[in-house]
């Protein structure tokens, strides 16, 4: 990870894991490479992240896996969003606008007005 790289907040990796997968299914990997790609390389989330990750999303229903054959003949597991995923997505997304416009109040607040 580069020293640069922002660290994923906790509660945001399942968030970002179901916006991607939005677009279309994704292995790990490229779940991780379009995260970077998306935030040119400013978030990073290793491997020991990233795949308890998608398990937790699994196990809660919000994204189905299927194996698959790469290229190479090995072996790889492609997630995809399910209509549950997309309901929480909705959920999470909401949420989050909420809580960055209140932070950003806090950050940059808006000067008082002249009485």
């Amino acid at each position: 990870m580069s020293r640069d790289a922002i660290e994923v907040l906790k509660g945001t990796l399942d968030m970002l894991v179901l916006k991607i997968l939005e677009d279309e299914p994704q292995h790990g990997y490229g779940i991780t490479r379009r995260l970077q790609l998306l935030t040119d390389d400013a978030l990073q989330v290793d491997e020991g992240s990233m795949y308890p990750a998608l398990y937790r999303l699994h196990k809660r229903g919000l994204v189905e896996a299927e194996w698959f054959l790469t290229d190479g003949n090995r072996r790889a597991k492609i997630y995809s969003l399910t209509p549950a995923g997309r309901t929480q997505l909705c959920k999470e997304a909401a949420y989050w606008h909420r809580f960055s416009e209140a932070v950003g109040k806090v950050i940059s607040p808006v000067p008082d007005a002249a009485p």
